[in-house]
């Protein structure tokens, strides 16, 4: 059995008190800020089944000024079919396979700076790993470098956008101090991503370059634009390193909070051979699929409704803004067996009481046309820096609550702190 040690996020909280109170369809507001609450897994069914129904353009509008125009994030129709179709190859899983080594160097660059008796934030600390781990994936050694310049500059950016949509367009209109911040990063971002692309373009590619030279050769429909490519690039680092550092964070409090996990999980990685594979690596897998139910990065998530429609006998007006809920479903009681329990068990084959969850079920990453597409990445960055965190240091959770925050990504709120025991 589980230790009900799980963490609860306040809002999300509310979700599932409405959820079991009102049902699966909770309406809220008037005239443009109509909003319209479909929660549990059927809800996901349907959202997902039925993407004609919805846009994704006036739902995440407030990411524009990050992810840019042509995001696939804020993709809909024809451009979002053609432009995930082009940027696919950069995400299978054989070519994230080739990211492996780069993975873990990553982390044992970060755990090679710690010292016994040291105090460290673990989610910074990996936060800044998986931010150079994504860069170089992306952009190979060239850019190695500068992983804490992109840093400080996406920072501002994501500073901006880790607020309610009307708080971004606000600070847009206004053009306040947090909006020109985050435009000047911008512009410098964007001066160096564009230089890359220029020398790709160029044909001063090396091996190092191979995803960023899928997004840029593309594969058909004349490939992507220059602008395109930029924007699919800042998508998969700025939404990327942001949601699997707050999924790491979380993972590893669970597993320093949960002693038979990682005890079964540190035996697995150090008797598996060869460096980090998550293919070798199952109960591992198991925590980082059970950390993404119970601490999902997208509390809830949204769709624009274009065409009215009804759910559950409730009818929903055009122009509302529907949010579903990953949080309400992946502790939903009628869904999961003991949810509030920190159970890795649940997603092993073998395991008593295994049962496949479906696409509906488990939603860390949305579903339908639009489920992100970096998910194979962040899944198989998360087990592989696990796997060396787990190898080579053991740690002590410092005293103190977790509290969660964040509308981009639910995150520890005052980071993570542990002591490190010993590390090799």
């Amino acid at each position: 059995m589980g230790v009900r040690m799980v963490v609860s996020y306040g809002p999300g909280e509310l979700l599932r008190r409405l959820h079991r109170r009102r049902g699966p369809v909770v309406r809220a507001g008037f005239g443009p800020n109509r909003y319209a609450y479909l929660l549990g897994a059927e809800a996901n069914r349907f959202v997902f089944a039925n993407h004609d129904l919805f846009a994704m353009r006036p739902a995440f509008a407030g990411l524009v000024p990050v992810d840019g125009e042509t995001s696939l994030i804020v993709s809909d129709g024809p451009d979002h079919r053609r432009r995930r179709r082009l940027v696919q190859p950069a995400m299978h899983h054989r070519q994230v396979g080739h990211y492996l080594e780069v993975m873990a160097r990553s982390a044992d660059e970060a755990i090679d700076r710690w010292r016994p008796g040291q105090v460290v934030d673990a989610y910074q600390v990996f936060r800044a790993a998986i931010r150079a781990s994504t860069l170089r994936s992306l952009f190979g050694t060239r850019l190695a470098g500068e992983t804490d310049f992109f840093g400080e500059h996406l920072q501002a950016l994501l500073d901006l956008v880790d607020r309610l949509p009307d708080a971004v367009r606000a600070h847009r209109a206004l053009r306040t101090p947090v909006w020109r911040r985050a435009m000047r990063a911008r512009a410098i971002v964007d001066e160096r991503i564009h230089e890359e692309i220029a020398r790709v373009r160029s044909g001063d590619a090396d091996d190092g370059d191979q995803v960023l030279a899928v997004l840029v050769r593309g594969r058909d429909d004349g490939g992507l634009s220059d602008q395109e490519v930029r924007d699919q690039a800042v998508t998969l680092i700025a939404a990327g390193y942001e949601t699997t550092s707050a999924a790491m964070a979380w993972a590893v409090r669970a597993l320093l909070t949960h002693v038979a996990v990682r005890e079964r999980a540190v035996d697995e990685v150090r008797s598996a051979e060869g460096p980090p594979d998550p293919d070798r690596l199952p109960y591992l897998r198991a925590v980082v699929a059970e950390t993404l139910r119970l601490y999902p990065p997208a509390v809830v998530s949204a769709r624009h409704v274009v065409h009215g429609f009804e759910f559950a006998g409730v009818p929903v007006r055009a122009g509302s803004t529907l949010l579903y809920s990953p949080y309400v479903t992946h502790r939903d009681p009628d869904v999961y067996r003991d949810p509030l329990e920190f159970r890795p068990e649940r997603w092993l084959p073998d395991a008593p009481g295994y049962r496949k969850m479906g696409p509906h079920e488990f939603v860390p990453f949305g579903g339908g046309p639009h489920r992100c597409i970096g998910s194979t990445m962040a899944t198989t960055e998360l087990t592989v820096m696990l796997a060396r965190l787990l190898d080579r240091a053991e740690l002590r959770l410092l005293p103190g609550r977790v509290r969660p925050t964040g509308f981009a990504a639910m995150r520890p709120r005052n980071g993570l702190p542990v002591e490190i025991s010993s590390v090799s």
